[in-house]
């Protein structure tokens, strides 16, 4: 017998972490379960990158850049950037590799990300975050101090109405948002942090795309076709089309073996119950 959403998002009362707060929502907004203080504010580490990536789509669709344009080291482009094969290093502003190469997870490449709309729009980029994503979306408690790679701020109830948007788009053109979701530079290598190597690589615009990556942070049940992010902080989301879900995580205990251990069951648990 499978648990019911709610009962399933209350494993992480089990989890080795001093706070953390779960929820699951459906694509029409309707929450399906939310267990711990879901208006707890928490540092997201690279769960910033969906945000920053979808402010980048809202400035794309709005014409003030384009995702084939230059930016970022010679060569690179806005899709480059935002599928981290611009061959810009993890955490500096140095090239490694050609464009196109090689899946170089790259903070660097989404703090130039953010340069470029900033630039573009003549507005600092986590203004521009707030006026394209958080304030049409109600996410009052959601803020980014610092890096577009991984200073965001926000609680499980705020993530909920961002998972909910990128289900059935209101802000983007919903395929805008399917490119988002859909492989870019297919085949490309590279390593997931803190799950080694992986060939191929699978990465959209902004987002995570599961497809056969093993060892992964989702559930054995997952959909190849789900996608999202992990944060160093020990938090997630991710969204499985195919459950037609949406599932938010977030704690205050840095990611590591016990994120390893406890994210897959945790999420299968989510899965089955829906």
């Amino acid at each position: 017998m499978s648990l019911q959403p709610t009962q399933s998002l209350a494993l992480i009362e089990n989890w080795p972490v001093p706070t953390a707060a779960a929820g699951v929502v459906r694509a029409d907004g309707t929450v399906l379960g939310t267990h711990g203080p879901v208006g707890h504010r928490f540092p997201l580490a690279s769960v910033t990158k969906p945000l920053a990536a979808y402010a980048v789509l809202v400035a794309y669709e709005e014409g003030a850049v384009e995702l084939d344009e230059p930016a970022g080291p010679q060569g690179s482009t806005v899709r480059h950037l935002l599928a981290h094969t611009s061959g810009l290093a993890f955490d500096e502003h140095r090239v490694t590799a050609p464009p196109g190469e090689r899946r170089l997870y790259s903070n660097a490449g989404f703090e130039q990300l953010g340069d470029h709309v900033a630039k573009a729009t003549d507005i600092p980029f986590a203004e521009y975050l707030r006026q394209a994503v958080l304030e049409p979306l109600g996410m009052t408690a959601t803020s980014l101090e610092g890096s577009p790679a991984k200073d965001g701020v926000s609680t499980v109830e705020d993530l909920l109405r961002f998972a909910a948007e990128v289900q059935a788009p209101r802000l983007l053109d919903p395929r805008t948002v399917a490119e988002a979701m859909t492989v870019q530079y297919p085949g490309t290598k590279g390593v997931l942090p803190g799950y080694g190597h992986q060939n191929p690589n699978d990465w959209g615009l902004g987002f995570e795309i599961r497809n056969g990556k093993s060892p992964h942070w989702t559930g054995s049940s997952s959909s190849p076709r789900t996608f999202g992010h992990f944060g160093q902080s020990g938090t997630f989301l991710w969204i499985d089309p195919d459950a037609r879900a949406a599932c938010v995580a977030l704690t205050d205990r840095a990611f590591g073996p016990w994120a390893v251990e406890a994210w897959p069951a945790f999420t299968d648990a989510v899965r089955a119950g829906l």
